[in-house]
């Protein structure tokens, strides 16, 4: 039995934010250093993003670095949408009342100051579009 094949430099299983992010990031580096890599995306969805439905805190620093300006947008003006986190509440949940932890006894891993709240399937599918432009498959 013949099977088709395709050869690729890279493969990058699953389009989620890390697969896209390295696929972008691998497409970055070649260019930069004159160099042809061929990079694909195997996604089992449908569409990028499409079996992503929740939305995250998401610390915004290594989309920063990844693609500078993001928050503006791409050429045609395309960002994906997110909201900075303005007020941390942490609450122990009883049966008939809740009790909240003053926000200075909170650990630093429960401080978002400084994050955004985005749609992971949102951020998907803009991911999608920045790697495809850079000419991942």
């Amino acid at each position: 039995m013949e099977r088709e094949s395709m050869e690729f430099d890279v493969l990058v299983v699953g389009a989620g934010p890390a697969g896209l992010s390295a696929a972008i990031r691998l497409k970055q580096l070649a260019n930069q250093a004159g160099r042809e890599l061929s990079v694909c995306v195997l996604e089992k969805g449908a569409e990028v993003g499409g079996h992503i439905l929740s939305g995250a805190v998401m610390d915004p620093r290594a989309m920063d670095e990844l693609l500078p300006g993001w928050r503006k947008g791409d050429d045609s003006g395309n960002a994906p949408a997110y909201t900075p986190v303005s007020e941390d509440r942490f609450l122990f949940l009883g049966e008939q009342s809740s009790w909240r932890v003053p926000s200075g006894l909170l650990p630093a891993c429960f401080q978002n100051h400084g994050n955004v709240v985005i749609s992971l399937g949102n951020l998907c599918r803009w991911l999608g579009q920045q790697a495809e432009a850079l000419g991942v498959e």
